[in-house]
């Protein structure tokens, strides 16, 4: 049978480009079933130079150094949003305006109040959307899920995360510009929060449900940096490392870390859901292995097992090679974009959606104001959406 077309125009050609082009370009290979395949329409991206070289090397067809222009295309069906956080909401709403289809790069949006008005117009326009909160697709945070979800764990607990790294240490690092705008509060919106624990909260919210409230602390450790455009000392506006607690709907508690300021940690993720019967955690470092302690286990051989996640039977390894043989954080893009055009064939959402992910906008908003305002914040969450 005949696939159908999805024409991609991917705006943005910084690491997230990379990533998503990746994902798009092992579609055909690895899930030759799908009804629907990628068709590398067009990217954009400012510097002709550079956009020109990456439509050459990841396989676009053509390019454009306007957005706008690539927008009004009429052989682009879906717009794939790569770009820093001050551009989300323009450029999302006037592609569903323009009748497109819309995958965005997380986090939604800066602010909560710039979410919600992306997510009314997606709505009122009617277009397929997602946003790219990829840890959900590596097999093992899955297969998580899948556990949490058949009960096997009893009633929950606890909920831990953290994401810890450590490139911003050096006071001499600028603010701003191409390699360094996620600490210019004007581009990011937020610091920690908004761009490493985004990623916890939405996979919180995800396996374990609603977060009614929150409490927090957020620092910045180094209050001036240099801006890149101005190449004036300004004063720091994003959070450096924030640490939060919070009751879930289920009447568990979570504790989550993240901070740029630990030192020998690159990408440090990992969390772990404590239950009546079982436990579960995950470590990004070793993303193929699901650790479980199960306290139905005999006494005499009960502890923590660590579950290899490479089967056909477990979640998307039917795709790949033969158990035993690991993928990697690349993956999680291909099954992200394979999912999304397996919804174009069944008419259901591909999770998170854009009011999916507003719920962790809401929590993000209710961390940052917890912590300026030192008391428990309500997080208004909705979920299940």
């Amino acid at each position: 049978m005949e696939k159908k077309k999805l024409r991609i125009g991917l705006i943005g050609t910084g690491f997230m480009g990379r990533t998503h082009s990746n994902g798009f370009n092992r579609i055909t290979n690895f899930f030759p079933n799908l009804a629907y395949e990628p068709v590398m329409q067009a990217v954009c991206s400012r510097n002709e130079e550079k956009v020109k070289a990456f439509a050459a090397q990841w396989g676009y067809a053509s390019y454009e150094t306007d957005w706008r222009k690539l927008i009004a295309r009429d052989d682009i069906d879906a717009v794939d949003i790569c770009t820093p956080n001050d551009t989300h909401a323009e450029i999302a709403i006037a592609a569903a305006k323009a009748g497109k289809m819309i995958l965005c790069e997380k986090p939604l949006s800066r602010t909560l109040a710039e979410g919600e008005e992306m997510v009314r117009e997606i709505e009122a326009a009617g277009v397929k959307n997602t946003t790219w909160y990829n840890y959900r697709r590596l097999p093992a945070v899955t297969l998580a899920k899948q556990i949490v979800d058949s009960g096997k764990l009893g009633r929950i607990f606890h909920y831990r995360a953290n994401f810890l790294q450590d490139w911003t240490i050096s006071p001499d690092l600028p603010q701003g510009g191409a390699g360094t705008w996620r600490l210019d509060v004007e581009a990011a919106g937020s610091g920690v929060t908004g761009d490493l624990l985004a990623h916890c909260i939405d996979t919180a919210l995800w396996i374990n449900g609603g977060i009614t409230d929150v409490s927090a602390m957020t620092e910045t450790f180094i209050k001036e940096r240099v801006h890149t455009e101005s190449g004036q000392v300004q004063k720091v506006g994003i959070d450096d490392a924030c640490l939060f607690h919070c009751h879930f709907d289920n009447g568990s508690l979570g504790l989550f870390e993240s901070t740029r300021y630990a030192r020998g940690h690159k990408a440090l993720y990992t969390f772990e859901i404590n239950g009546e019967h079982a436990s579960l955690r995950w470590d990004l470092h070793d993303l193929n292995r699901l650790e479980m302690y199960d306290h139905a286990d005999e006494s005499i051989v009960r502890g923590w097992k660590s579950i290899l996640v490479t089967d056909g039977d477990q979640p998307y390894m039917d795709k790949w090679w033969v158990p035993g043989l690991s993928i990697g954080y690349e993956h999680s893009f291909v099954h992200q974009a394979a999912d999304f055009l397996k919804s174009l064939e069944t008419g259901e959402p591909c999770s998170p959606t854009f009011r999916e992910a507003l719920q962790t906008q809401k929590v993000c908003e209710a961390v940052i104001d917890s912590a300026k305002q030192k008391q428990w914040k309500d997080t208004n969450v909705e979920w299940p959406c």
